[in-house]
């Protein structure tokens, strides 16, 4: 059977010491994942990482029998081996492995499974040293095909930890085959977004510059300064910014990206029904357009009850067909044309508000009300806990392609541009980046635009670092498209992550976001050209405004250049009428 190997970011050496075993592994960070479920199962990441005899073909050893059942060797018809775990009583009961976890390291779990009967959801367990079960990822599972279980853990102590399987099924059988568990330092994981970086958000350029004659120009001085950048990374704002001069300087000296935190959403356009007031949205509309600041529409409808406008919760179902209609009509037909995204149903993993009162498709009925009134714009899922939590088994990578190919494939839907809006609302402590990533591959193997739409990061002592981490994580990761951050300044009100105080002076979370923004834009720079007129320089994707000084004469010549994402590498040719 051929199994296929994962390419290459950064290359790493590790030598792995297992019970009569000793491999090198050269390995980077393997991006790669599928949602397909295949006939046979692809090779093991990293040829298992520490984990032992992770694609049995020793039989049964390493492993042991977990909780009630029992285990035996499968073995498939191209002489493929695998285990599998029967007779189960409980959850839990399944196959296990214990491997020592070392603190401060991220551990890239893997492995495919499938169920011998129908579909299910099949999660990676960690039992830690003092009993507590950690989920690190989940797969819905059918039957007669492999399915990727993706996920990670973070350790946050050195401890011995038995890996496990779940499903709630216990009538099936839960079949294993190609476990893997590789770790990396904090080190190597940064190494892996740079790289990362400099692939996806960078490319090089050849600047050749010549005479009128056709001559090169030796020694020409190029001065490249970046006029604007190509990957959206913005900050929501409130109603605050409309009457404070201090807020709106703030917000537009260093973001071009937003979404309102509460002002486009039913309950402040509506407050009683009939009486439609967008006075305060159409304000800050006005104010983003004035200043070339983009904005995300937040949202069409909010599919938990609890956010309904106060009216609509008692409407019979008629009534709030009605009422619905003409929200979607009125928000949508205002705001066409002018703005780069839609959340349509906000959070309905998790809640089903209208799916209660109007029938399981009324999500899907809205995308393409929507897509109807705004052709042009990209229609978003937008939930939380996708890539925060691994224990939220509602909103997990699996369940949020489930829901939007519901939704996409409801007739009428099919040519909707659509999006995966993830919200990012990380609580206090180290977030777990192994199962952010792997749920960023699984969702970014669909091929539609990912946006980060909502980060933030609960009130923790090492609060900027973690925000760091995650914006770094979802920058560089190839399937993430824009990221918008529900932070702000204390003076329009925010208080979970606070980027600067009463006076708008930087709060260290505040320091990391400028930081941030200098670091992913081009730092003006003048460089002098070789002897052949040229120069070759790796550019942030984005607009530039380049001036060009011949040696000899002084001369300035003034030109744009644009580098754009389709483009890793480019030639361009100059001439100067000296």
């Amino acid at each position: 059977m051929m199994k296929m190997l994962a390419g290459c970011c950064v290359l790493v050496l590790l030598s792995i010491f297992l019970p009569s075993v000793r491999r090198i592994h050269a390995f980077s960070y393997d991006y790669s994942a599928t949602t397909e479920c295949l006939i046979e199962p692809r090779r093991a990441q990293y040829e298992g990482g520490i984990i032992a005899n992770p694609d049995f073909t020793h039989g049964v050893q390493g492993w042991i029998v977990f909780g009630q059942g029992a285990v035996k060797e499968g073995i498939s018809k191209n002489g493929n081996r695998y285990i599998v775990a029967h007779s189960r009583r409980q959850p839990l009961d399944s196959i296990s492995q214990k491997v020592q976890l070392e603190k401060g390291k991220l551990y890239s779990f893997s492995a495919w499974v499938q169920i011998n009967g129908g579909r299910g959801n099949v999660a990676v367990v960690f039992k830690m040293s003092r009993g507590e079960l950690v989920r690190g990822g989940k797969v819905l599972a059918g039957n007669g095909c492999w399915s990727l279980l993706k996920g990670g853990v973070f350790a946050n102590t050195s401890s011995r930890v038995e890996i496990l399987f779940e499903s709630k099924n216990t009538e099936a059988e839960i079949w294993v085959d190609n476990v893997s568990l590789q770790p990396f330092t904090m080190e190597q994981w940064r190494s892996h977004q740079d790289e990362s970086t400099d692939k996806e958000r960078k490319g090089k350029v050849r600047f050749e510059v010549r005479n009128a004659n056709g001559t090169a120009i030796e020694g020409a001085r190029f001065s490249i300064k970046q006029t604007k950048s190509d990957f959206p990374f913005g900050c929501c704002m409130n109603y605050h910014i409309i009457n404070s001069t201090d807020y709106q300087n703030w917000f537009a000296l260093r973001f071009k990206y937003t979404t309102f935190t509460n002002e486009m959403k039913w309950y402040s356009t509506e407050k009683i029904q009939g009486q439609e007031n967008y006075t305060v949205a159409d304000a800050m509309v006005r104010f983003a357009q004035q200043n070339g600041i983009s904005i995300r529409g937040h949202n069409i409808f909010w599919d938990d009850p609890v956010y309904q406008p106060h009216w609509v919760k008692n409407l019979t179902s008629e009534e709030l067909q009605k009422a619905a209609a003409q929200r979607i009509k009125s928000v949508v037909s205002r705001y066409a044309g002018q703005l780069i995204a839609w959340d349509v149903m906000n959070e309905n993993l998790h809640f089903s508000f209208f799916e209660d009162k109007l029938g399981k498709n009324a999500s899907a009925v809205y995308y393409a009300r929507a897509y109807q009134l705004d052709p042009d714009t990209t229609m978003f899922l937008n939930e939380y806990n996708t890539i925060e939590y691994s224990s939220d088994e509602k909103a997990n990578p699996f369940n949020y392609k489930t829901k939007l190919d519901e939704i996409l494939s409801y007739p009428g839907n099919q040519g909707i541009s659509a999006g995966i809006g993830l919200q990012g609302h990380f609580g206090s402590g180290q977030p777990n980046l192994a199962y952010m990533r792997s749920c960023l591959d699984i969702l970014g193997s669909t091929g539609l635009p990912i946006w980060l739409t909502e980060v933030d990061v609960g009130k923790d002592p090492n609060q900027a670092e973690y925000l760091e981490q995650v914006l770094r994580e979802g920058y560089s990761h190839p399937a993430v498209k824009g990221i918008i951050m529900f932070v702000g300044p204390a003076n329009a009100g925010f208080n979970s992550t606070v980027l600067a105080d009463e006076d708008f002076k930087n709060t260290p979370a505040g320091d990391v976001v400028d930081k941030l923004i200098d670091e992913w834009k081009f730092q003006t720079t003048e460089i002098k050209a070789d002897g052949k007129g040229s120069i070759e320089i790796p550019l942030f994707h984005g607009d530039y405004n380049i001036t060009v000084k011949d040696p000899v004469s002084s001369s300035l010549t003034a030109f744009s250049y644009k580098m754009t994402k389709d483009v890793t590498r480019d030639t361009v040719h100059l001439r100067i009428n000296a």
